[in-house]
């Protein structure tokens, strides 16, 4: 059984207007938690691990976040985990997956999915299940309500203004999806489950109206023609509800126009179903996910001209070696996927130089986005990729001593095994498939089956080997199996 509860506190207001959480909104978001606490304790919700309090970017952006965050964990004892723009994207697919399956036409067409909320727009574009495209922008019914709050204009005026506001980002659209390329558009959030509420009859939330853009457009027309006090009374809406509702119902709109579509698909879906979703299943990254993620990887080494079939190869390799070696390097699942990644995009460098094309590798990658994967897991991509060769991490490299203890550790044990499966590749012929693992006398043996001569391999590893011996604290050897 689900129950719902919510509480509105003016976030992004204070962070889209002044830039920070003004003392007021912090102690009306304790009070709010400590009473959401009290409820959880009523279903013996007690433990910190059957808890997870998330924010977005009214939080995230907000210069005095910190102070924010130590404010609730003071008070509340609650920890508040802001989740970037990549996790967002994660958590809202791990939500419509379900829904996508169940509907066949959107399951052949290629479909945008979207949510215009306060302070972005998420947009992710799917075909069959899998991601083409995840991009987060700036654009949010907060954002475009504060920033015309400094006008004094008609409404007609103010409406010209939103739309100029919302075109310049439909235009960022455009150029990485073009109009046509979408069949069907999917939209989530508050405000377009008011419009379905108002524009189906029998509104059931558990199915995926269609809604004629021309029936949302009036609906639309008839919002920006009120002000605030005539919205709350007319509709029974909150006043916080009445000030973004038609910024946010104008964004769909244009997004639809914009992609020549006739109808909307309204979901009733929220972060709230995919971070229970993730919840349900521990947090784990499940098969069809971890596809997703190397699939947005095999796009961006493609962008930058990879050796797809190397690239492959030695991916499969360190998926072989993560696993053999469970005993030595005790990672959590979820590094495989890092690590293979990781081994996806190792060479990607060389599109800029093949001089330290390592260093160029970590720089292509920090500054790319890859589905799914949160900031902090791509640094420890960019990093892993980096020291797949020459040096070991050292002191003087910043942006590995950032890191905490775990991450730093994870990183080194995750680039030495990418050092042994790149070494196994060095003929790049992908002929090594079956790895066989012993330990004998201190030292890992590989024993490798239907190969006559391994002597590229050995040298290779002989180079290169050195980061395992030092993380593991057993050297290589690569054998031919018996």
């Amino acid at each position: 059984m689900l129950s719902a509860l919510s509480q509105a506190v003016a976030l992004g207001k204070d962070t889209f207007t002044r830039g920070s959480l003004e003392k007021s909104t912090i102690e009306e978001s304790v009070r709010v938690l400590k009473s959401y606490k009290r409820i959880l304790a009523e279903y013996g919700i007690e433990r910190p691990e059957q808890v997870r309090v998330v924010a977005t970017s009214a939080v995230r952006e907000a210069l005095n976040r910190l102070s924010f965050l130590d404010r609730i964990y003071t008070a509340t004892g609650i920890q508040v985990i802001p989740i970037d723009e990549a996790e967002v994207n994660r958590i809202t697919y791990l939500g419509i997956q379900p829904l996508l399956k169940l509907d066949p036409e959107l399951t052949d067409s290629r479909t945008v999915i979207t949510e215009v909320g306060g302070g972005s727009t998420e947009l992710l574009l799917v075909q069959n299940a899998d991601v083409l495209f995840a991009h987060t922008y700036r654009l949010g019914s907060l954002r475009i309500r504060e920033t015309l709050e400094a006008y004094h204009s008609s409404r007609d005026a103010m409406r010209r203004l939103m739309e100029t506001q919302i075109q310049r980002v439909i235009d960022q659209v455009l150029r990485q999806i073009p109009a046509g390329h979408s069949q069907q558009m999917v939209v989530l959030g508050g405000d377009m489950r008011f419009a379905a509420s108002q524009l189906v009859s029998d509104w059931d939330p558990q199915q995926l109206p269609r809604i004629p853009l021309k029936n949302l457009e009036e609906l639309t027309d008839a919002v920006l023609s009120l002000d605030e006090d005539k919205l709350v009374h007319k509709y029974h809406i909150t006043f916080p509800d009445a000030g973004t509702l038609g910024p946010a119902l104008l964004g769909y709109v244009m997004l639809a126009r914009a992609f020549k579509l006739e109808q909307v698909i309204v979901a009733s879906i929220n972060l709230r179903d995919g971070l229970l979703k993730e919840m349900a299943t521990r947090g784990g990254w499940n098969e069809d996910f971890s596809n997703q993620v190397i699939r947005s990887a095999i796009d961006l080494g493609r962008k930058f001209g990879f050796d797809e079939a190397h690239a492959r190869q030695v991916c499969k390799l360190c998926k072989i070696l993560f696993q053999g070696l469970r005993e030595e390097h005790q990672l959590a699942p979820r590094f495989e996927l890092l690590l293979c990644v990781s081994s996806l995009l190792h060479e990607i460098g060389q599109f800029v130089s093949t001089g330290s094309y390592h260093k160029h590798t970590m720089y292509l990658i920090q500054n790319s986005e890859l589905f799914g994967l949160s900031r902090a897991d791509v640094q420890l991509v960019a990093l892993t990729a980096r020291y797949h060769r020459r040096s070991s991490p050292k002191p003087t490299h910043t942006v590995f001593t950032a890191l905490n203890r775990d991450q730093r550790i994870a990183v080194v044990k995750m680039a030495a095994m990418l050092r042994v499966a790149d070494a196994m590749e060095a003929s790049r012929g992908q002929r090594l498939h079956e790895l066989k693992f012993s330990r004998e006398g201190g030292r890992l043996v590989i024993a490798i089956s239907q190969v006559e001569d391994l002597s590229i391999e050995q040298l290779a590893l002989k180079q290169s080997g050195s980061l395992f011996e030092e993380t593991f604290g057993m050297p290589v050897m690569l054998r031919k199996l018996r």
